[in-house]
C-alpha cells in the first residue's frame, strides 16, 4: 500500500499531474481505461502506464467486467493526508478544464446504445396470456404484500409486469423512457382491462416519475419494482438511489416502502451487449446490497430466482436474482 511506503516515494508518485487527475476521476466514478483516456486527452498506452503505477501503489483498484477493465479509488486510501491532498489537486484540475462536465458526457455515452436499441423499433405487446415470467415476479413479490395503495413499475417495457401489479395495487405508475414501449404497455393494459395504471415517459431519476408518484400518493409508493433495467443503467448505484427515493418512509411501527430489483447475476454472455444493448454483465449480490445500503435501504438481501421462471427469451439461460430492501428513516 502507498500509505506504508516511504513518504518520498508517495510524493514522487503523485508529482505527475496526469496521475493526480486520473486519481480524482477514479474517485468520482468507476471508469474504463478507454473512458479515462478520453477524459484525460491522452493515449491509452500512456494512461495504462500511469494507472499501473497507481495500481501497484494500491491507490486504485481494477475490476474486470467482461472485456472491460474498470478502475476505482481503493477504499480508505484518502485517509492518508498526502493522497487526500492529491485528490484535492486533481479535483481542482477537473474544475479548471471542465473535466466534471466531460465525465457526465462520457457516462451518458454508456447510455446511448441502449437508448437507440429501444427506440429504433416499435415494441409489440404479447397479449395472448399472462407473462411467462410470472413465476419469477411472484416469487420476488410474495413476502412484500403489506401495502396496496401504490406501486411503481420502473422500466415497464411492454407492460408484462402490470398484469401482476395492477390487480394487487389500487394504483400503479408505469415508467419507461421509450414512447414505443409505453404504447405497447398501454395496448396490453387496455386489452387486459387494467384501468388503474398511469403511464409516464421519463428516466428512472427524472422529474416526471417523481411528480406522478407525488400526485398519486404524496407520502410515496408502497412498492417500486424494477425488472431487468439495472443492467442498462449507466450508473447503477445512482439508479437504485433514485428508485429508493420514490418509496414512502417508515412511520411508527409501519415499515417503509419496499424496493424490488430483478436483474442478472454475474455472467460472461458478451452477446447480450450486442443483441440486447446490455451495459453490465450482471451484478454480484454483495454489489447490489452495497447499492441498497448507499440508497438508505434497510434489511437489504438478495435471493436467487429459479431458472424455470426465467421465461423463454434471450436471457433465459442467465442467472436471475432479486434484491429486496425497504426505505429506512
Amino acid at each position: 500500500m502507498a500509505t506504508e511506503a516511504p513518504r518520498w516515494e508517495l510524493y514522487k508518485l503523485l508529482a505527475e499531474p496526469v496521475r493526480v487527475h486520473l486519481l480524482a476521476l477514479a474517485a468520482e466514478e468507476e471508469l474504463s481505461m478507454g473512458e479515462l483516456a478520453e477524459l484525460l486527452g491522452e493515449s491509452l498506452t500512456k494512461v495504462s502506464r500511469h494507472a499501473s503505477a497507481l495500481r501497484d501503489a494500491g491507490l486504485v483498484t481494477p475490476r474486470k467486467h467482461g472485456t472491460w477493465v474498470l478502475l476505482h479509488l481503493t477504499p480508505g486510501v484518502d485517509a492518508d493526508p498526502v493522497v487526500l491532498d492529491a485528490l484535492r489537486a486533481g479535483r481542482a484540475l477537473m474544475e479548471q478544464d471542465g473535466g466534471r462536465a466531460r465525465l457526465e458526457a462520457v457516462l451518458s455515452q454508456r447510455d446511448s446504445k441502449s437508448r437507440e436499441f429501444f427506440s429504433r423499433t416499435e415494441a409489440k405487446a404479447d397479449v395472448a396470456g399472462p407473462p411467462r415470467e410470472l413465476g419469477a415476479y411472484l416469487s420476488a413479490l410474495a413476502p412484500l404484500f403489506d401495502g396496496h395503495a401504490l406501486a411503481v413499475d420502473a422500466g415497464t417495457g411492454d407492460g408484462a409486469l402490470l398484469e401482476v401489479l395492477a390487480p394487487v395495487f389500487d394504483r400503479v405508475v408505469a415508467l419507461d423512457r421509450s414512447a414505443a414501449q409505453l404504447r405497447a404497455a398501454g395496448a396490453r393494459a387496455h386489452t387486459r382491462g387494467l384501468h388503474n395504471v398511469k403511464f409516464v415517459e421519463g428516466d428512472l431519476d427524472g422529474a416526471e416519475v417523481k411528480a406522478a408518484v407525488k400526485a398519486a400518493r404524496p407520502e410515496g409508493a408502497d412498492l417500486v419494482f424494477a425488472s431487468r433495467v439495472l443492467h442498462h443503467a449507466p450508473k447503477p448505484a445512482r439508479a437504485v438511489r433514485a428508485l429508493a427515493d420514490l418509496l414512502r418512509k417508515p412511520k411508527g411501527d409501519r415499515q417503509g416502502g419496499a424496493l424490488v430489483i430483478v436483474d442478472y447475476g454475474p455472467h460472461e454472455d458478451l452477446s447480450m451487449r450486442e443483441t440486447q444493448a446490455d451495459l453490465w454483465l450482471g451484478f454480484e449480490p454483495k454489489e447490489l446490497v452495497s447499492f441498497a445500503k448507499s440508497a438508505g435501504l434497510v434489511g437489504a438481501s438478495v435471493k436467487s430466482l429459479p431458472a424455470a421462471f426465467s421465461g423463454d427469451g434471450p436471457d433465459n439461460a442467465l442467472p436471475w436474482q432479486a434484491l429486496i430492501g425497504r426505505r429506512g428513516t
